[in-house]
């Protein structure tokens, strides 16, 4: 009867042991289900609307959006026309015109449940079409006895340049915060590399609208925005968990 009880405590001194080598998961498992929304944000450059009511020189507006496609990465997309009137040393010229942006945006930063703003890099094609008059203009004079402090005036000012065009690629660096329900306030800097451009022989593209100023001898410009839009959901997915493990 003792070889039965001493079998019996030997195989449950087993089981114990076998059973003290397995890691005892102590982890919390969280079996919500998270769901993000996905949609359509629409907005206004709030920049060339200030700009526009300061400047009477300067009339532009700009519309913005972006489509969630997946987690991180939008479509993304700008359209403008701006009409720009600008004083040289020699000349007045204004340049008038649309212009449209399309590219995608990858959003860097990690949001905590609930959240949805963006800390994101992306990317432009650009085209623009436009015209520019040459409003006045000045041409030196060799003999300023009569003039010496000043240029002469030129002849036959207000001539027009139309059926101009440029195209270009642009670096985008920005972010987008939710100030209240759905309604976000962006800002962004962005680089252009000027890639194709249609200038007429008389008169150079001295400012392209959406691009900005052109420098001579370089095909790089530079922008900003800020903006306030307003987010549409249409539907809701599943968001997916980082893993994270476990130690033993």
């Amino acid at each position: 009867m003792s070889r039965y009880i001493i079998s019996a405590l030997f195989l449950l001194v087993c089981f114990t042991v076998h059973s003290q080598d397995k890691s005892i998961d102590l982890q919390p498992r969280d079996t919500t289900i998270k769901k993000e929304s996905y949609g359509l944000r629409v907005g206004a450059d709030l920049s060339r609307l200030g700009l526009s009511f300061l400047n009477e020189d300067y009339t532009g507006l700009e519309l913005v959006g972006d489509y969630r496609l997946t987690q991180k990465l939008y479509l993304a997309a700008e359209i403008g026309n701006e009409d720009r009137t600008k004083q040289e040393d020699l000349y007045n010229f204004t340049s008038s015109g649309s212009y449209i942006k399309a590219g995608v945006d990858y959003n860097t930063y990690q949001n905590w449940y609930g959240m949805n703003n963006t800390i994101f890099l992306g990317g432009r094609y650009a085209i623009s079409t436009f015209s520019q008059t040459l409003n006045d203009y000045s041409v030196f004079d060799s003999n300023r006895y009569w003039n010496e402090d000043n240029f002469a005036d030129g002849q036959s000012p207000g001539q027009e340049y139309s059926g101009l065009n440029a195209s270009w690629l642009e670096l985008v660096l920005g972010t987008k915060v939710e100030l209240f329900a759905n309604l976000y306030l962006g800002a962004s800097v962005r680089l252009g590399f000027l890639v194709t451009q249609k200038q007429a022989d008389e008169f150079p593209n001295l400012w392209i609208p959406g691009f900005n100023k052109v420098t001579d001898g370089s095909k790089f410009g530079a922008g900003y925005n800020y903006s306030i839009s307003y987010f549409i959901p249409l539907y809701k997915k599943v968001k997916k968990s980082v893993k994270k493990e476990v130690k033993k």
